[in-house]
């Protein structure tokens, strides 16, 4: 994805605290960490949409850091800071996101602010993730934030009949390129997330990730989280309609939803779509530090081994 530039209505942004991270199986990147000048009392660890480096949400977390709420923007593995690029000789999916790289991150940042009280977030894809992390660890986190955010089944779009025959044809497409230059890691996620998008699974869930790679039951485990979620909807995004992102909250029935819906006048007059607000994201700022406060505050901080 091309750098977003910073829209005139948005805060000069603030310079960020790049924490390096070290996973358990060798792979490195970097946190960026922004906090309020008071020691914070929550924090809101982030989840970049895919293929979207952190840094792109340098925006948000300025504008969150202002209301109040420190911010943690984690790195996807194989673009930005991190040290992994996909190959044939470098593979990875799901199980290590889930399993490897959000613990270190998370483990990172809970020993800068210990005492906070943490909820987890993110754009698009990893808004759906952190439904996913979260439902691995329930009592890690006070509520989810989700902006642009659904679950990808093909049922749930506007023309979902073209493109669940996209998905269909794909797997031909993919073998034709694969020998030649599709890194494996690419692949592998994209016939995972085709066979959810047509399947229409768990939101990024058994059918999201290979039955290989973690054997949970991520339905299950979706249909007892209690966390309250807070879901933003863009109005111009036909990348995450109103129908998908009902979905994805229908697999989480024992969580209280907030839905909001965000129109140009929120975003200086630019256009409500999937990935314009992220420069004038003031007003969703403002939203997501209103909603963390009115969270319960006695939260129990906890364990940080727990995540």
């Amino acid at each position: 994805m091309t750098a977003l530039p910073v829209s005139p209505d948005t805060p000069a942004l603030a310079e960020p605290d790049a924490v390096p991270v070290t996973t358990r199986d060798g792979a490195r990147f970097e946190l960026l960490l922004l906090a309020p000048a008071s020691s914070p009392r929550h924090v809101l660890y982030w989840l970049p949409a895919l293929g979207v480096p952190a840094k792109h949400y340098l925006p948000l977390a300025t504008a969150l850091a202002a209301d109040g709420v420190a911010v943690v923007l984690h790195e996807w593995r194989g673009i930005g800071s991190s040290d992994r690029r996909a190959g044939r000789r470098c593979d990875w999916g799901y199980r290590e996101l889930l399993e490897v790289d959000l613990p270190a991150g998370l483990a990172a940042a809970r020993s800068r602010w210990p005492q906070a009280v943490f909820h987890i977030g993110g754009h698009s894809l990893g808004g759906q993730v952190s439904c996913l992390y979260a439902a691995l660890h329930p009592t890690a986190f006070a509520g989810i934030v989700l902006v642009a955010s659904g679950a990808p089944y093909w049922r749930r779009f506007r023309r979902g009949a073209a493109i669940g025959s996209a998905y269909v044809l794909a797997p031909w497409l993919a073998r034709l390129v694969l020998s030649s230059s599709r890194p494996p890691d690419r692949f592998r996620r994209q016939r995972s997330t085709r066979r959810h998008c047509r399947l229409g699974g768990a939101a990024v869930a058994v059918d999201v990730m290979p039955r290989r790679d973690m054997a949970v039951d991520f339905e299950q485990r979706l249909s007892e989280l209690q966390q309250p979620v807070m879901a933003l909807r863009l109005r111009d995004d036909w990348f995450g309609p109103s129908a998908s992102l009902e979905w994805l909250l229908g697999k989480m029935p024992r969580s209280a939803h907030e839905v909001g819906v965000i129109e140009p006048a929120d975003l200086a007059g630019h256009p409500a779509d999937h990935f314009t607000w992220m420069k004038t994201p003031a007003e969703i700022a403002a939203r997501i530090a209103h909603w963390v406060d009115r969270r319960n505050t006695a939260f129990a901080t906890p364990d940080p081994h727990s995540s």
